[in-house]
């Protein structure tokens, strides 16, 4: 230690000293953890990094070592890892940006070290490449990798916090494509593996670069009822405090206020404003148990002396102590009524359950010698052999193993028992079928039913919490493609996958017999040129697709195929046709360019994907806006180039968007709206509230003449006094519609109205 403290002294330039006094931060953080102090090994790894990253500067302009040295500092101090995370964090980039080989760093560092580079240089660059089947593969090796050793994944979100926390000197094509690389993957990764602090980080971050003005709106928000949160958090807790001091209990209450994301989130799916929120602010408990042992029941003890005080709800009480949740987390939830009227949920934990709370399955290992996974972290190894048979099984579609391996970890957890009270964790929301896949797949592919708590249930029925349930069979019983459609785990549905592929891969010869005899028959060859022109006249994305059809007799080849082939007409779905308009003329009429082939602009070789494409009133026809999410001007938007080099508009916030965003980064583009109202578009709002005389007549009076509105199409209904309806207009912009809603929110009566999106 005292040669470290001598070498950092004999910093001699100011970017020197701001790589050392880094260094000595992190020594100083290690040294104060409860890790055996390897101090020796770390300042070795230190200067190696240092001295093979020499004279490389990070985008941002500092010096190439400061990122290695974030990333350990992160592993170190917010995920409480130990020396050799700390050496393989310094070293994680040497392999891939240096002439350094895993070898070399074998030699130096030994072979877990150098195993934990090994693993992070193969998932180097982001997870995705350029093609989806490369970046299927490279997510592959990453949990590949992990079920080795946990610390290869561990190591490489800390990589990804330290980038997302410096994303401002990417350009905004590279920062939507690594913020949503990050919510669609990195996030779920965190929370699965019990990493909260980093979760949320994550995800605020990816919101904070995706949607700018969004982010910074909520941020003022909670800037401005801090003081009105803080007043009801004291008010709140100050009688639960006197019923602590007097149980004699050593704890502190903190305030959890809800997450930027969060709460955009919850004002997305809820179609709600942030005032409507009621939520944002949690109370938590951290008390020191007097015995280890009696932490559960000292929980229990203070739940029953605070709902003494305020009434609890009672369907809102979450044991997590009894069973923990598969990332590790324990604690009691439980949601009390205030004295001001306001429900408050109250997060009761020991400071050992905080700590896995905040730091996952890496302060398990904390107080452990070695770092190997044990017993102790069953579930973890549950989901690791999940993970595996899902790698076991070859995806041939890259979006599809993504969401395979996405309903793995975004999965909460129910209790399931067996016919014989052997317990079960299964993801909420999970089916029968998915239940008996879980067990074995002989019984999920001949399931045709169920008995749940002794009654007959359909195979699609959903499970619930303490159900016992028994599987019933056939082996008459064959997998249907239509169970895809109602499993929800990852198993169930890849194991479906891979049967029905199976089966499929016969229709496909057979459809490749069809075609090719077909075609002998007018003297053509099935080139990949023919096939792709069948694909699109038959709108059938893949040739694999196209080739199974026709094996099953669902696509008969005729007449009209040989016309397409041979170029004598065009077919009514003639790509060039726009199928899908979403914007109309001021008189409601299609433009006279959409009435005839449209042209789309394709992109060309050298074209700048780090500059933004600009939406204007006149090229606007020449951009494909996609059914998913039907952007209009105002909302947040990016591009993304397609197979055949078009560009296809989405929202940033676009279920589709975040797919692409993680699968085909780099044909993300920024994209900009510069409209002036020439154009209308397509926007439904819907209202709810309690019917009177007359309400219809105001609300379209306020649209109509008041603001002088289209009413494209109005739909209303009324059930006992209360009437919903639907509103379709025709707007320049999301302005326009947030003018429409401010200004029916002033109608007497009208409770509800939310944009439908």
């Amino acid at each position: 230690m005292d040669e470290q403290n001598i070498t950092i002294q004999k910093a001699e330039t100011p970017e020197d000293k701001l790589v050392n006094d880094a260094f000595q931060h992190l020594l100083d953080c290690y040294l104060a953890s409860r890790h055996r102090k390897k101090v020796d090994i770390i300042t070795k790894a230190f200067n190696f990094a240092k001295q093979a990253h020499k004279g490389v500067r990070r985008l941002s302009g500092e010096p190439y070592i400061m990122h290695p040295i974030a990333v350990a500092q992160i592993a170190c101090e917010e995920m409480g890892l130990g020396s050799t995370s700390i050496c393989s964090a310094l070293l994680h980039d040497v392999v891939e940006d240096t002439d350094y080989t895993v070898e070399d760093i074998e030699n130096i560092f030994g072979p877990k070290v150098a195993q934990i580079v090994d693993g992070l240089t193969k998932i180097s660059g982001g997870i995705f490449g350029e093609q989806a089947s490369a970046q299927a593969e490279n997510f592959k090796k990453l949990l590949l990798t992990m079920s080795d050793d946990i610390r290869v994944i561990l190591i490489k979100i800390c990589d990804r916090m330290h980038n997302m926390r410096t994303l401002e000197s990417q350009p905004a094509n590279k920062q939507y494509k690594i913020a949503g690389e990050t919510l669609y993957i990195y996030a779920p990764l965190a929370n699965r593996l019990g990493l909260n602090k980093i979760k949320t980080e994550l995800e605020n971050l990816s919101f904070k670069f995706e949607h700018p003005e969004k982010y910074a709106s909520i941020e003022q928000k909670l800037m401005i009822t801090q003081e009105s949160r803080d007043e009801l958090f004291d008010n709140f807790t100050q009688p639960i405090k006197d019923a602590l001091d007097k149980m004699g209990i050593e704890y502190e209450i903190k305030a959890r206020v809800k997450s930027p994301y969060s709460i955009w989130n919850k004002m997305q799916n809820k179609h709600i404003s942030f005032e409507q929120i009621y939520d944002i602010l949690a109370v938590r408990i951290i008390f020191k148990p007097k015995k280890a042992e009696e932490e559960v029941n000292e929980c229990f003890n203070i739940y029953v002396a605070i709902s003494q005080i305020y009434k609890s709800h009672p369907d809102r009480l979450r044991d997590w102590l009894n069973h923990p949740k598969a990332n590790g987390y324990q604690a009691l939830h439980v949601t009390l009524m205030s004295k001001q009227g306001r429900w408050i949920e109250v997060q009761i934990r020991s400071d050992r359950m905080n700590e896995i709370a905040e730091q996952g399955f890496a302060a398990h290992w904390k107080y452990k010698d070695g770092f190997e996974i044990t017993e102790d972290e069953g579930e973890l190894n549950n989901w690791l052999l999940t993970i595996k048979e899902i790698l076991d099984d070859p995806q041939p579609d890259a979006m599809d193993f993504l969401d395979a391996i996405k309903l793995n970890l975004f999965a909460s957890e129910i209790f399931v028992f067996t016919p014989k009270g052997e317990i079960k964790t299964m993801p909420a929301g999970c089916t029968a079928l998915d239940f008996a896949f879980q067990i074995h797949t002989f019984l999920g592919s001949h399931c045709i039913g169920a008995k749940v708590n002794h009654k007959l249930v359909p195979m699609s029925h959903k499970l619930e919490s303490g159900d016992q349930v028994e599987i019933l069979t056939s082996n008459s019983q064959h997998v249907q493609a239509s169970w895809i459609n109602f499993v929800s785990t990852a198993k169930a549905r890849s194991k479906i996958q891979a049967i029905l592929r199976r089966e499929g891969r016969e229709l496909q010869k057979r459809g490749e017999e069809i075609l090719r005899e077909f075609l002998q028959r007018y003297s053509m060859e099935p080139t990949s040129s023919v096939i792709d022109k069948l694909c699109e006249l038959h709108e059938v994305d893949k040739p694999d697709e196209l080739l199974v059809s026709i094996g099953d007799k669902t696509i008969i080849l005729g007449d009209k195929d040989v016309d397409e082939l041979n170029g004598k007409k065009k077919s009514s779905s003639t790509i060039g046709w726009r199928k899908f308009v979403p914007f109309l003329g001021k008189d409601g009429s299609k433009n006279k360019q959409q009435e005839t082939a449209q042209q789309y602009f394709v992109v060309k070789e050298g074209f700048n994907k780090k500059k933004p494409i600009y939406i204007n009133d006149d090229n606007i026809n020449q951009f494909i806006f996609k059914h998913c999410c039907h952007p209009i001007p105002g909302d947040d938007i990016l591009g993304f180039i397609d197979n055949k080099n078009r560009i296809e508009i989405h929202k940033r916030s676009c279920s589709v968007a975040s797919k692409l965003k993680s699968s085909y980064g780099n044909r993300i583009l920024d994209a900009k709206w510069d409209m002036h109202k020439r154009i209308l578009f397509d926007a439904t709002i819907s209202i709810r509230g309690i019917d009177r005389i007359g309400m219809l007549n105001e609300v379209t009076k306020v649209i109509s003449e008041q603001l002088n509105v289209n009413i494209h199409k109005i739909v209303i209904s009324c059930d006992q006094g209360i009437f919903d309806g639907t509103l379709e207009l025709l707007v320049h912009d999301r302005d326009d519609v947030q003018i429409i809603m401010t200004n029916l929110k002033a109608i007497n009566g009208l409770q509800e109205i939310k944009q439908i999106l």
